[in-house]
């Protein structure tokens, strides 16, 4: 198939797109939606609360009703039905700790060419952040995690399983979806001890402390304690090389019953590498935060799965968000 040729105004369409994200993280990051909520109000009355310049925030509000992220009747402005849903933290379906944590990705994309010209991370790990970025991180990957998780633990049947182990957890929440949908489940979130706190609250919140522990670690360095019937491994191998992915795998075989099962989810290629568009990016932003991670193929995941003496290799038919896919396999 030939590939399409794009004019010279989508291509200053593409270069000038992160207009619209600073607008977005700004609006976050100033409260300026959940400080509107469920009221109408003016731009004096919102510069006031939030001790702003009035100047600048009405040409700020505007921008953003440009974008359909506010109404606009006269010179009050109004939530949208999706800006009040996803935007304020007053909503359970906030998910401005993911678009925060996106705004402290733009400074290491900003120097994408020197990372392509030395082979290495501009930024540090997510682990080595100050508190209020790990914040963003950890509440940020419940933020996807909480969409998903449903949807996930509704493809994989495991109804017959009884202890999972989710490695590389974070806060927890695919553990709880699977455990909310099978009752019978207990589950052991693995993840490093800083994330702890998170998980714990976020476990507390769903009643399922009896069910659910966790385990403080780095599944790099240590090993894994415990012996499961199942292993969930979610987005967790991009952010390492072949290698380590390869011992990661490894490792988790080793404290699976026979018969077990191994659930890997991840943003996965074509097995030619430049494709679909968003795991080829999320390579590029690997590129930039890791020594050695990358998004990886169907075949190569397929590849690792099989060294490790999996057996039933298979792809589910599942398509999340970002092009995320499930491959699974068995312990032989």
């Amino acid at each position: 198939m030939d590939t399409p040729e794009i004019n010279p105004e989508q291509l200053l369409e593409i270069s000038g797109d992160y207009w619209k994200a600073c607008a977005l993280h700004a609006g976050v990051k100033l409260d300026i939606f959940t400080t509107i909520g469920e009221k109408r109000r003016t731009d004096v009355e919102i510069a006031q609360k939030l001790n702003l310049d009035k100047r600048a925030v009405t040409t700020f509000l505007n921008a953003l009703t440009a974008m359909s992220l506010l109404k606009k009747t006269g010179d009050i402005y109004s939530n949208t039905r999706s800006s009040k849903s996803f935007l304020s933290k007053d909503s359970q379906d906030y998910i401005g700790y993911f678009i925060m944590h996106h705004h402290h990705l733009v400074e290491s994309w900003s120097q994408l060419d020197q990372a392509v010209k030395t082979g290495k991370p501009i930024r540090a790990s997510a682990s080595q952040k100050d508190k209020g970025q790990r914040k963003n991180f950890n509440m940020g990957m419940f933020n996807l995690a909480r969409g998903l998780a449903p949807r996930l633990s509704n493809q994989i049947n495991i109804s017959n399983r009884q202890h999972l182990i989710d490695l590389g957890g974070g806060p927890g929440t695919y553990a709880v979806y699977f455990c909310l949908k099978n009752h019978r489940l207990k589950a052991t979130v693995y993840d490093l001890p800083s994330t702890q706190p998170y998980a714990k609250k976020i476990i507390e919140k769903f009643g399922l402390s009896d069910r659910i522990d966790f385990i403080g670690g780095n599944y790099l360095e240590d090993g894994i304690q415990g012996t499961y019937d199942v292993a969930l491994l979610s987005n967790i191998l991009h952010a390492e090389g072949h290698e380590n992915c390869q011992m990661i795998i490894n490792k988790t075989v080793a404290v699976l019953e026979p018969g077990g099962l191994v659930v890997v989810h991840d943003f996965i290629l074509d097995n030619t590498m430049d494709g679909p568009l968003f795991p080829a990016l999320f390579s590029l932003n690997m590129l930039l935060g890791t020594n050695a991670g990358q998004s990886y193929s169907e075949e190569q995941i397929m590849g690792m799965l099989e060294s490790a003496g999996l057996k039933k290799i298979e792809r589910h038919p599942f398509q999340g968000p970002f092009t995320s896919s499930i491959i699974t396999g068995i312990v032989g």
